[in-house]
């Protein structure tokens, strides 16, 4: 600071003296102003401060008389003030008071505080001098940084959002949109600003606004609507507007829109309906889906004389393909079938798949004649019946698929969903309780049938448990000789007494307990085989033992033989298993596999039933097979009817050449044992010789076999 001497004190308080006398100037510009005044003389030497000096820059008033302005002026400013203020007071014009600049200022403590200047010249007979007037602006400059940094913090929110932002006038032209708009729309800034926001919608320009629930309210803010704009690339996008209308200062209306793209969320959502209403594998409605519509379609007001119809399809020993080709060929195999069901139907129709291998159709607009809307379901049954037996293709193959179908009709308002399930699931059962392949429609009568289906598993579960199964033998003979037997399952019923395996064969089937009893039979028979090896005139028989088609394509089916013969110390060369040709028909490869395995142990092969079935050389010529067994069937009319007849020879002459051995079963006459012998079978089993009898009995006889016994 420099150091004022006496004498020029002196002189500039005779300079203030001279300007107090303009009194009432200076208390206009002084007490009236709020801003911190000086006066300073052409040399920049302050001669007057207010007493808001203080508050502003922290100088007493008396403190800055004197004093060179610079003091107040930053060290990086103070060199060009000298000519700054040398021209102002040569053009005092350019610079007067209210016409205010920014500029830096010291304070005191050597801190710097922004201030508003004004300058305005003072002519009086003591000379030129000049009033500046400082107004604080470091509240407002510290407002107006806030105000940037938020404004900042804005900017780059609008430009980072994830979510889109744009701002278009009334006419609906683009004014500003951050980078998320464009990149949703895939369009440029420039692009859109070039543009009017219809484009990117298919939808007429006045439905971009939303209406009914979402229309505008009081605020001018619009509630969430979704729609669909149109991408640059041409594919559409699913967007979720929120916008809300602004007025500017002159009355002109403008639009805020934020735009989210849900394209990814909708089509997720859209998977995920998918999944939850539709079967992934064939395409078609599911369980939950198939429900809904039959809810809608029962809660219509329509007449009540209107019919409906409802089918249910299973396909008949579906778990067989699973077992012996895989899932994959099953797979396909509902595919196909899924596609066959698409044909059978007209576009009213309703198609469903309850889950594993059951369908289900529903058909509308039926007749109102009772009878005739029966006739057009036992239609659309049958040829769908029809088409899956002829064969699906799978891959290089023909799969022989069956099904089974129960089917329902029903009028409006007179009964209820799971009365409809139940229906057809009943008709559907006595179909295939029937020999399956079959159409059935359903009748009251029914329930009682299913009642004592369901009582009969209940029994099977229970003889299981209660080993209340016996084993029954018939004897087989060759050239006048016992070679040996066949075991038969006989259930012994604890109130029924001895029960068919005609009956209880099929559930066991159904219900899986085939595998179980399957495996007990097996057992029992080979451990029965294994001591008869021990008698010296039974030593020399073979057993046959039935093995079911589900329990040969079990996958460890050879290991568990192998097992059983290695437990119970059995020959493997007395032990013969009797397959029938539906246990043949899938999967050839894996067949021949297990068969050879078994063969390799000495296990020998008969073809149950051979006749009655699909047979097929191809897959005949292929098997390792021992003998083949004639039907009973064809032993009936054999000498009576020319096509059993001629059946039993064709037999004969396909075995001969193929090497195989012949058993007729179901022999009852001489006469039919003397045909069978004149075309060259020689090995029988039927009634003429022995029925089934239990262990006891047959070992009873066994010494004095007695070929012709009653």
């Amino acid at each position: 600071m420099k150091i004022v001497t006496s004498a020029e004190r002196s002189v500039y308080m005779g300079k203030k003296k001279v300007l107090q006398e303009s009194e009432e100037s200076l208390n206009a510009i002084f007490d009236a102003s709020p801003d911190a005044m000086l006066i300073c003389d052409t040399d920049g030497i302050i001669v007057m401060a207010s007493r808001q000096t203080e508050s502003l820059l922290g100088y007493l008033p008396d403190e800055l008389v004197g004093q060179s302005v610079e003091m107040l002026i930053p060290q990086r400013f103070c060199a060009g003030h000298p000519e700054l203020r040398n021209r102002y007071i040569a053009e005092p014009s350019t610079r007067r008071m209210g016409h205010r600049r920014e500029i830096m200022a010291l304070r005191k403590n050597g801190m710097e505080c922004a201030v508003e200047i004004g300058l305005s010249q003072i002519r009086t007979s003591a000379g030129i001098f000049v009033a500046c007037s400082l107004h604080d602006i470091r509240e407002r400059k510290a407002t107006e940084e806030l105000l940037r940094q938020s404004s900042e913090k804005l900017r780059s929110l609008y430009e980072l959002s994830p979510l889109g932002i744009a701002l278009t006038d009334a006419a609906g032209n683009f004014l500003e949109c951050n980078h998320a708009f464009q990149v949703i729309c895939g369009y440029s800034e420039q692009e859109l600003k070039d543009m009017a926001c219809w484009r990117l919608t298919p939808a007429a320009p006045d439905s971009d606004a939303p209406s009914g629930s979402t229309s505008e309210t009081k605020t001018h803010r619009y509630a969430p609507y979704e729609k669909e704009y149109f991408h640059k690339g041409g594919h559409p996008v699913r967007v979720r507007l929120n916008s809300v209308m602004i007025g500017g200062p002159q009355g002109e209306k403008y639009v805020w829109t934020v735009l989210e793209d849900i394209t990814a969320s909708k089509i997720a959502t859209d998977k995920i309906r998918e999944l939850a209403f539709f079967d992934p594998l064939t395409g078609l409605p599911n369980r939950v889906s198939l429900r809904e519509r039959l809810l809608e379609i029962l809660a219509q007001d329509a007449p009540a004389e209107e019919h409906v119809g409802v089918l249910l399809i299973d396909l008949d020993n579906f778990k067989t393909i699973n077992d012996t080709r895989g899932h994959s060929m099953g797979d396909m195999l509902l595919i196909k079938v899924a596609d066959i069901l698409r044909h059978e139907i007209s576009g009213n129709d309703i198609i469903a798949r309850l889950g594993g291998d059951e369908f289900v159709i529903v058909l509308t607009r039926l007749s109102s004649d009772k009878k005739e809307a029966e006739e057009r379901i036992l239609s659309v049954a049958e040829a769908v019946r029809s088409s899956l037996d002829r064969g699906v293709e799978l891959g290089v193959d023909i799969h022989q698929c069956t099904a089974s179908i129960g089917c329902t009709l029903f009028s409006h308002g007179k009964i209820g969903l799971e009365e409809i399930m139940k229906q057809i699931d009943l008709a559907m059962y006595c179909a295939k309780g029937e020999g399956r392949n079959a159409v059935r429609f359903f009748d009251p009568a029914m329930a009682n049938l299913m009642e004592r289906r369901a009582a009969l598993e209940a029994d099977l579960n229970m003889a299981l448990k209660e080993s209340q199964f016996v084993l029954f033998y018939q004897g087989q003979m060759k050239n006048g000789k016992l070679t040996g037997a066949e075991v038969l399952l006989r259930w012994m019923h604890p109130t029924r007494g001895i029960v068919s395996p005609a009956e209880f064969i099929p559930v066991a089937e159904e219900t899986g307990m085939i595998l179980p009893l399957g495996l007990w039979v097996l057992e029992t028979a080979c451990a029965q085989l294994s001591r008869w090896g021990e008698i010296p005139h039974m030593a020399h028989l073979s057993l046959a033992v039935n093995v079911s088609a589900h329990q040969f394509r079990q996958p460890d089916f050879v290991d568990r033989v192998i097992a059983i013969i290695e437990a119970t110390g059995v020959n493997p060369k007395r032990l013969k298993l009797e397959l029938t040709e539906s246990a043949l028909m899938i999967d050839i490869a894996h067949i021949v596999a297990k068969m050879s395995t078994l063969k390799a142990l000495g296990v020998s092969f008969s073809l149950d039933d051979f006749g009655t079935g699909y047979s097929s050389l191809a897959y005949l010529k292929r098997l390792p097979l021992d003998q083949l067994k004639i039907d009973r069937s064809f032993m009936h009319d054999v000498l009576t009817d020319p096509n059993d007849n001629t059946i039993v020879r064709t037999i004969m002459a396909l075995a001969e050449g193929l090497q195989l051995d012949v058993i007729a079963e179901g022999v009852e006459t001489s006469e039919q044992e003397a045909f069978l012998s004149g075309v060259g079978c020689h090995a029988y089993q039927g009634y003429l010789y022995s029925k089934p009898v239990p262990l006891e009995e047959f070992m009873l006889h066994c010494g004095c076999w007695n070929p012709k016994a009653p």
